[in-house]
């Protein structure tokens, strides 16, 4: 082979075209996959609509009158046609589903007195003298690898030595979370107490007489005729449940304010023996609340923050491992407590694929149902070694607010769910900054979202939580627009901090 060839050769190989089978990003073709099949039924309609189109402009004015002349000849037909159009279009829009419109909502800042460090949490369980050297040391490691941080509150009672766990304290605990929290609520959206027709309250473990439902009554001198719903016992999933609850009372009364309020109680249901299933959660939960005012009031859609979409409930009540995996009971010494088992990792990741299974088709793209479908199928006929399909969820969803029950709840998620860390950045950092706050972290979550400057309209959000019983509740709402954090959002004063690095 001679120079000249040589040449021509090396030429050829710098210039041939690139091996796609190589080089070409697969997420470029999942994408236009996506968009294909999404906007399948849009592409068959052009053609459609062009030929209407075309048909339409060669008509001539002789074919116009024609056509009126034939709707004259027919008017006992048109008027019955009319008729029948305008009835039905009437009890559509009296029937279908009113909108519910989240207006603003408010996450309660315990004050800084109430903050607990690693070192003055392990010195005070000590000084009890309620713990021997291995619930110590089981606490110690709990709090090393929670992903708690230094900031994180427990109520007041727990300050003292020896700890003041009275039905009194529990209530100025409840109070001063539950007032907080509506306080800054009704001062941003500027709704009148009276003007509220719905309230529903969530605490799991503090359930006193009168409720806590009539104790934000009393205070704010609620109307006599507003419909108010106490929840307990139900978990940290309860917040999704007055979502829904909240939801179905707007279904039927019209032009309402809804108040959801959602918090845990502390004082008294701290664990003062050395069973280790029962220590976890004194570890984990601290002081927190939100309210929430929803309304179904179309006037109020141009001033609301996110539009709900979607409330999709699970409930594994029904199988006994499921329903005693989080179980308040006494231990062998007769000290209360709450149990977490061994099993409950297993049992949430079998709650959440119920849950998801039931989502998805309401939220997901066609084209990842279609591939979920498809590889379901070939695995059932085919007995085919195929992993199965998990659809993408970041294709329905822009933010993820994963209830912040621990760092193993959040860290098994984003790794099913295949999400990325900014996915989960905000369920970490709330667990970092406030610690499990039980039903309200949601709030918490979606509160630094808003802090970050991150939601633009028509993003998704969706909210999941985990509770006793044992439940997998979903939320999915839809910014209305550029969201603003709300004054007093419980980020302000810290969010330039955020993210922090963790060490676990």
């Amino acid at each position: 082979m001679n120079g000249e060839e040589n040449n021509r050769v090396q030429i050829w190989q710098r210039t041939r075209l690139p091996d796609f089978l190589q080089s070409v990003n697969l997420k470029y073709v999942k994408l236009g996959y996506h968009y294909l099949i999404s906007h399948l039924l849009t592409l068959c309609l052009i053609p459609l609509m062009s030929v209407i189109v075309v048909e339409a402009s060669r008509l001539s004015l002789d074919d116009v009158h024609q056509l009126w002349l034939q709707l004259q000849y027919n008017l006992v037909s048109f008027i019955v046609f009319s008729v029948v159009l305008v009835f039905g279009s009437t009890v559509y829009i009296m029937t279908r589903p009113r909108s519910v419109y989240l207006l603003d909502y408010s996450c309660y800042l315990p004050p800084s007195h109430l903050k607990v460090k690693y070192q003055q949490f392990m010195e005070h369980s000590k000084l009890t003298g309620d713990f021997d050297e291995s619930s110590l040391e089981f606490q110690r490691k709990i709090l090393e690898r929670s992903g708690l941080g230094e900031e994180t509150c427990v109520p007041e009672a727990m300050h003292y030595l020896p700890p003041r766990p009275s039905m009194a304290a529990a209530r100025e605990e409840a109070e001063q979370v539950m007032f907080g929290a509506l306080d800054k609520l009704f001062a941003n959206t500027n709704v009148k107490p009276r003007d509220i027709g719905i309230l529903v309250v969530n605490c799991s473990l503090f359930n006193p007489t009168p409720s806590l439902s009539a104790m934000i009554i009393n205070k704010y001198k609620l109307r006599g005729n507003i419909r108010s719903f106490n929840l307990g016992g139900m978990g940290c999933s309860a917040g999704v449940i007055t979502i829904d609850l909240a939801k179905d009372m707007l279904q039927v009364h019209r032009n309402s304010y809804a108040v959801v309020v959602s918090t845990e109680n502390i004082t008294q249901n701290w664990y003062f023996g050395n069973k280790k299933s029962m220590l976890i959660p004194n570890c984990l939960f601290r002081v927190g609340g939100a309210a929430v005012l929803l309304t179904n009031r179309s006037v109020d859609r141009r001033r609301s923050k996110y539009k709900l979409v979607h409330v999709v409930r699970t409930h594994c009540g029904a199988n006994d491992k499921a329903f005693k995996c989080v179980y308040q009971e006494q231990d062998d010494n007769g000290k209360t407590g709450v149990s977490l088992s061994k099993d409950l990792m297993a049992i949430a990741g079998g709650a959440l694929k119920t849950n998801i299974t039931t989502l998805g088709p309401l939220v997901l793209p066609i084209s990842e149902q279609i591939l979920f479908f498809v590889t379901l199928v070939a695995k059932k006929l085919f007995n085919a070694k195929i992993k199965p399909y998990i659809p993408d969820f970041k294709l329905a969803f822009d933010h993820f607010c994963i209830h912040a029950g621990g760092r193993a709840v959040i860290d098994e998620l984003e790794k099913n769910l295949q999400l990325l860390p900014v996915h989960a950045e905000a369920s970490r950092m709330t667990l970092h900054r406030f610690g499990n706050t039980s039903s309200s972290s949601i709030w918490y979550e979606l509160a630094y979202t808003e802090a970050k400057g991150r939601m633009r309209k028509g993003n998704r959000v969706w909210q999941i939580a985990f509770g006793s019983g044992f439940k997998c509740n979903s939320t999915v709402w839809v910014a209305l627009r550029n969201v603003k954090p709300s004054p007093n959002n419980p980020w302000e004063d810290c969010i330039h901090r955020y993210p922090v690095q963790l060490n676990l």
